[in-house]
C-alpha cells in the first residue's frame, strides 16, 4: 500500500511540475546557418567537444560520462538555463563533482559560440 501511495504521489508531483512549468518563447528562432554552426562547434574536437562526454544524434564516437543529449526542450523548458549550464553560471545549478567544464567562465568558448551551441543542442 505504501509503495502504491509513493508511486501515486510521485506521478502527481511530476505531472504538477510539467503543468506548472511555463514554456518560454524565444525572441526569434535561430536561422538554419546558426544551427549548422552550432552543430559544427558541438561536434568539433577542438572547440565544444561535447561528443567527448555525451551521445548526440549524428555524432560519431560519443563518450558516456555525461547524459545523452536528447529531449532537451523537456529537460530545459527555459533555454536560458541550458545556456547558463554550458557557460558555467550560476554555480548553484552545476552538478557537484561534474566533469563538465564551465566553457564561458573559463574562456574555453566565446559567448557567441556558446549561444550557437545552445541553439543547436536545444533542437535535440
Amino acid at each position: 500500500m505504501i509503495s502504491k501511495t509513493k508511486q501515486l504521489l510521485a506521478a502527481l508531483a511530476i505531472s504538477g511540475f510539467i503543468i506548472s512549468t511555463p514554456i518560454t518563447a524565444t525572441a526569434a528562432e535561430p536561422s538554419a546557418s546558426t544551427l549548422e554552426e552550432g552543430k559544427k562547434l558541438t561536434f568539433s574536437r577542438s572547440k565544444g567537444n561535447c561528443l567527448a562526454c555525451h551521445a548526440i544524434k549524428g555524432g560519431s564516437m560519443p563518450g558516456n560520462i555525461g547524459p545523452a543529449l536528447i529531449a532537451m526542450k523537456l529537460r530545459f523548458p527555459d533555454k536560458q538555463k541550458l545556456l547558463d549550464k554550458i557557460w558555467g553560471t550560476p554555480e548553484s545549478q552545476t552538478v557537484p563533482n561534474s566533469m563538465m567544464p564551465p566553457f564561458g567562465k573559463h574562456g574555453i568558448l566565446t559567448d557567441d559560440e556558446i549561444s550557437k551551441i545552445t541553439d543547436f543542442i536545444y533542437t535535440l
